[in-house]
C-alpha cells in the first residue's frame, strides 16, 4: 500500500498548524496574552502568546507539518517498495 504525498502533507500540515493555534488560544483564554517567548517562539520566528502570534504560529507549523508529512509519506513509499515480499 502506498501513501499519497500530498495528502499526507496537507493533512499534517492542518493537523500541526490548527493544533498550535487552538493550543495557544486555549492558553490565552485561560492565562490571558502575555507575549512571552516560549520555546515554539525560539524555532518560530515571531510566535508568542497572543493573538498574532498564534496566527504566526498557525502558518509556520502548517508548513513545518506540511515538510515533514510529505517526507515522512516519501520515505515510507521508498522503503514500502523494497521491502516487499
Amino acid at each position: 500500500m502506498k501513501l499519497n504525498v500530498k495528502a499526507l502533507a496537507l493533512t499534517s500540515g492542518l493537523i500541526w498548524g490548527l493544533g498550535l493555534f487552538f493550543v495557544t488560544l486555549w492558553i490565552i483564554f485561560f492565562d490571558g496574552a502575555s507575549g512571552d517567548i516560549t520555546f515554539i517562539g525560539q524555532i518560530y520566528r515571531g510566535y508568542n502568546i497572543s493573538f498574532t502570534g498564534a496566527l504566526i504560529g498557525l502558518v509556520w507549523a502548517f508548513f513545518d507539518g506540511a515538510i515533514g508529512g510529505a517526507i515522512f509519506a516519501w520515505l515510507y513509499n521508498l522503503l514500502s517498495d523494497k521491502f516487499k515480499s
